[in-house]
């Protein structure tokens, strides 16, 4: 060792990990919001799902196979990122670009309110999700 000291991580006394996670009722809303978004008749072709982990929910869209050579596999493509800022208690929007980087949706501020950043998504007055 360089005489440098190892970084601890102290997590203060208020820290528990079920305040820091994102509300339930968000992460169903989403999941709401994915299960509306493709109408049933189009279910066996594309779908969207919602990949919850810890702080950050990406909402995918999922194709079918439509060429053989590819496989049986459905792809997969992130179209939006919601982080939840456990310190501000609150979402904040990301897009993807053509390089898979994330970067924060700079029309939308951060809000309490999911509802609002889904509102964002499906509008996309930018073209950025959906293109």
């Amino acid at each position: 060792m360089d005489g440098r000291r190892a970084r601890q991580r102290v997590w203060p006394e208020w820290f528990d990990s079920d305040v820091a996670a994102p509300p339930p009722l968000d992460i169903a809303a989403v999941i709401a919001y994915c299960e509306q978004r493709v109408p049933p008749h189009a279910l066996y072709q594309v779908r969207m799902e919602a990949v919850v982990d810890r702080h950050v929910v990406t909402l995918v869209e999922r194709r079918a196979p439509w060429r053989p050579e590819f496989g049986p596999e459905w792809t997969r493509s992130p179209v939006a990122r919601l982080r939840w800022s456990v310190s501000r208690r609150e979402w904040i929007l990301f897009w993807r670009d053509r390089n898979h980087r994330w970067h924060r949706y700079r029309y939308t501020a951060p809000t309490t309110e999911i509802a609002r950043m889904l509102e964002e998504i499906d509008r996309d007055p930018t073209g950025i999700f959906w293109g």
